[in-house]
C-alpha cells in the first residue's frame, strides 16, 4: 500500500509537468498558425510609386488618372494614343512646373474661380467628345463623366491647373515679345491665303491681323517655354522607378504635354 501511494503521489507532479509542456508547445504554435492564417495566399499591390520628381512622388494611380483626363483635351487625340508612358512624361513636366510656380509667385498665377467655371462651360459646350452626349445639360455631363470614370471635383482641379499654367506662361514668357507688321503680312500671304480654295471669300488683312499676331505670339512663347522646360528637366532630380516607364515617351515637344 505504501509503495502504491508513493507511486500515485509521484505520478501527479509528473503528469502536471507533461501537461504544462504540452500547453507551452501549443501556445508556441498558435501565433505561427495565426500568422499563417492571416497571410494571404496571393498579395495584391493596390498602388505603387512609379517616379519621383524632386522628392515628389508620382503613383501608378496618378498615371491612370491622367489617361482618363486626356479625353478633356482634343489635342491628345483620344485615349488609345495617350499611352501610360506619355501620361507619366506629362505628369513629370507638370510636377516640375508647379514646383517652379510655387518658388516664383504662386499668387500671381492663381486663376479666379470665374475663369475655371468659364473653361468648364466651354468644354461642356464645345468638346468634340461631348457633342453626341449633350454635355451642356447636367444629365449629359453626368453621363459623360461616368463613362470616363471621372469625378466633377477632379475635372475642376485639372482645369484649374491648366488655367494656372496659362497665367504663368503669360507672366514669364510673353512680356516683351513684339510682332512686327511685316511678320503679320508674311503669315497672311504665305500661310493663310493658301488655305482658301479658288472662289472662297478671303478676309482682308486688317480683319485678321489681330488673330495672326496672336498665333505668332503663341509660336514664340512656345519656343521659349519648351526650352525653359527642357532645361528644368535637366536640372531637376527626376527618377523613374518602374521599369515599364523607363523609356521616354515620344513627344511633339516638352511643353506640349506640360501645358
Amino acid at each position: 500500500m505504501r509503495n502504491r501511494n508513493q507511486i500515485r503521489r509521484m505520478s501527479k507532479p509528473g503528469l502536471a509537468c507533461v501537461w504544462a509542456i504540452a500547453v507551452c508547445l501549443a501556445a508556441m504554435e498558435m501565433p505561427r498558425a495565426s500568422a499563417q492564417a492571416a497571410q494571404p495566399a496571393h498579395s495584391v499591390v493596390l498602388d505603387h510609386v512609379v517616379a519621383v520628381v524632386n522628392d515628389q512622388t508620382i503613383l501608378a494611380s496618378d498615371v491612370d488618372d491622367e489617361i482618363r483626363l486626356a479625353v478633356l483635351d482634343p489635342g491628345q487625340a483620344g485615349l488609345g494614343v495617350f499611352t501610360p508612358r506619355r501620361a507619366l512624361d506629362q505628369l513629370i513636366s507638370r510636377a516640375l512646373i508647379q514646383q517652379q510656380i510655387r518658388q516664383e509667385d504662386v499668387q500671381a498665377a492663381e486663376p479666379a474661380q470665374t475663369e475655371v467655371d468659364a473653361r468648364l462651360a466651354e468644354i461642356r459646350r464645345e468638346l468634340p467628345a461631348c457633342i453626341h452626349q449633350n454635355c451642356a445639360s447636367d444629365a449629359g455631363w453626368k453621363a459623360f463623366l461616368a463613362m470616363h470614370s471621372l469625378k466633377p471635383e477632379r475635372v475642376e482641379s485639372y482645369l484649374r491647373y491648366r488655367v494656372q499654367i496659362l497665367h504663368f506662361i503669360e507672366l514669364r514668357f510673353r512680356q516683351g515679345i513684339q510682332i512686327s507688321p511685316d511678320e503679320i503680312e508674311k503669315y497672311y500671304r504665305e500661310t493663310l491665303l493658301p488655305e482658301y480654295a479658288p472662289g472662297d471669300e478671303i478676309p482682308a488683312l486688317d480683319k485678321v491681323s489681330s488673330r495672326i499676331e496672336e498665333i505668332l505670339l503663341e509660336r514664340q512663347v512656345n519656343v521659349l517655354f519648351d526650352g525653359w522646360l527642357a532645361n528644368l528637366r535637366k536640372q531637376g532630380d527626376v527618377e523613374v522607378l518602374d521599369p515599364a516607364f523607363e523609356a521616354p515617351a515620344a513627344q511633339a515637344g516638352p511643353g506640349k504635354g506640360g501645358a
